[in-house]
């Protein structure tokens, strides 16, 4: 075969190769079919026994700086909840409408050290509630005299995500129909040295807060849950 020849054949491969790439490409967005995200109307201000506090002293983590927040998400919600005995939950959503690579959802055991926390611990669990059961994460972060114990999930599409490559398997998946899918971080903390004692609570605020959403908000923030 001459050098010509050879050189025509690859050319046709990488064309093709390139054509195929562009026609794969993910083109529709999730975010625009169903119910238009809102977060700010779509979570309730009161659910079960907790209210939202509208003068609260309690600082909210950002999950960085808001250029950061501008760039990877396109809506977030910050509200601090307290319940008849006194205690506060802080709950923070960040949403995002396209979840690639160049846009990603920023994790709390990234973010809490880059705002000067120490992260003492983290650990998988299950969040059981009256509609199934999410996949969560757990970390407890301090900084100085404040405790901070944090339960979080993330979602992309209609899937709770597990773990980094749980989360790219799915990305694939609606790749392959041409789908880019959206995303959300659900975080949930509270100011507690008491480590356990604010998992429980966090665990009742979330599944109170899941039993008082539209079915079709639900499997926005908490994906299709798996049955207990």
């Amino acid at each position: 075969m001459n050098v010509w020849l050879r050189n025509s054949i690859l050319l046709a491969l990488m064309l093709a190769a390139s054509g195929l790439a562009f026609a794969l490409r993910p083109t529709q967005k999730i975010a625009e079919q169903g119910p238009k995200v809102d977060l700010e109307t779509m979570i309730p201000q009161a659910f079960g026994d907790w209210r939202e506090e509208q003068q609260s002293a309690t600082q909210i983590v950002d999950p960085q700086q808001k250029a950061m927040i501008d760039k990877i998400y396109k809506q977030t919600l910050s509200r601090t909840y307290v319940n008849g005995e006194g205690y506060r939950i802080m709950l923070s959503i960040s949403y995002g409408s396209d979840q690639t690579d160049s846009m990603q959802v920023h994790k709390p055991e990234v973010c809490y050290p880059a705002q000067g926390f120490v992260l003492q611990g983290k650990q998988v669990g299950s969040l059981k509630t009256s509609q199934g059961s999410i996949p969560v994460t757990r970390i407890f972060a301090t900084l100085g005299q404040r405790s901070e114990p944090v339960t979080y999930w993330t979602t992309v599409g209609d899937r709770v995500v597990a773990s980094g490559i749980n989360k790219k398997l799915i990305e694939m998946s609606y790749g392959l129909t041409g789908k880019i899918p959206d995303g959300m971080l659900i975080r949930i903390s509270s100011i507690d040295p008491e480590a356990a004692k604010a998992y429980a609570m966090q665990d009742r605020f979330a599944a109170q807060m899941l039993a008082g959403l539209a079915p079709e908000y639900r499997q926005r923030v908490a994906g299709n849950l798996q049955l207990n």
